[in-house]
């Protein structure tokens, strides 16, 4: 390669990276164009992406699935589902703070709630839907009666923070994988009909 087309070619590729900066970033879940729906997750191991993906499916992939780390703006959503992973009976720190900063956003908007939890791999019953959905999540949307579900979830230990796999580890906790992607999706038809 000569000098001058060394130089070319650097150049082009600067420009090609300044570009690409500047375009929407990449669409990771496949949804339908002007979608009005919007699926708020927190998850520590991932369990909670994989819902909020399959509860979307559900919906006939209406619904943008964002992390809540992404701090997703949800101001142009007239539909929007929380949920996450639950770890001592809550949803993360993060989930807590984008329901308290967007309190006003939220309002009129939630049409659904999920929890994701271990639940020491029993089926989840009426006592965990009313402690982790109505008693907590719900409080903090400030919602009644929308569409709610308490999923099994999932433990992959190389997913964990090192202070949470050295918990699980020492109580003898087998890695495992209980959520259901057709539970997931049954909960998206169901909220989509509830509208």
């Amino acid at each position: 390669m000569n000098k001058r087309q060394f130089f070319k070619t650097g150049i082009l590729g600067i420009g090609a990276l300044l570009v690409s900066s500047k375009l929407k970033a990449l669409e990771y879940y496949p949804t339908k164009p002007g979608t009005k729906w919007a699926v708020v997750f927190s998850t520590w191991c991932g369990s909670s992406r994989d819902a909020g993906v399959w509860i979307s499916e559900g919906m006939d992939g209406i619904a943008d699935v964002f992390d809540v780390r992404e701090n997703p703006d949800i101001s142009k959503y007239k539909n929007i589902v929380i949920g996450g992973s639950i770890r001592s009976s809550k949803v993360s720190d993060e989930m807590q703070q984008f329901i308290a900063n967007n309190k006003s956003e939220l309002r009129g908007k939630v049409r659904g709630l999920f929890a994701v939890c271990g639940n020491m791999m029993q089926p989840p019953t009426n006592e965990q839907t009313n402690s982790l959905i109505d008693n907590h999540l719900a409080k903090l949307c400030g919602v009644e009666n929308v569409p709610s579900k308490v999923f099994l979830g999932r433990v992959t230990y190389g997913l964990m923070d090192e202070s949470s796999r050295q918990m699980l580890q020492g109580f003898n906790m087998p890695e495992y994988d209980n959520l259901k992607r057709a539970e997931c999706m049954a909960f998206g038809k169901e909220i989509k009909s509830s509208v």
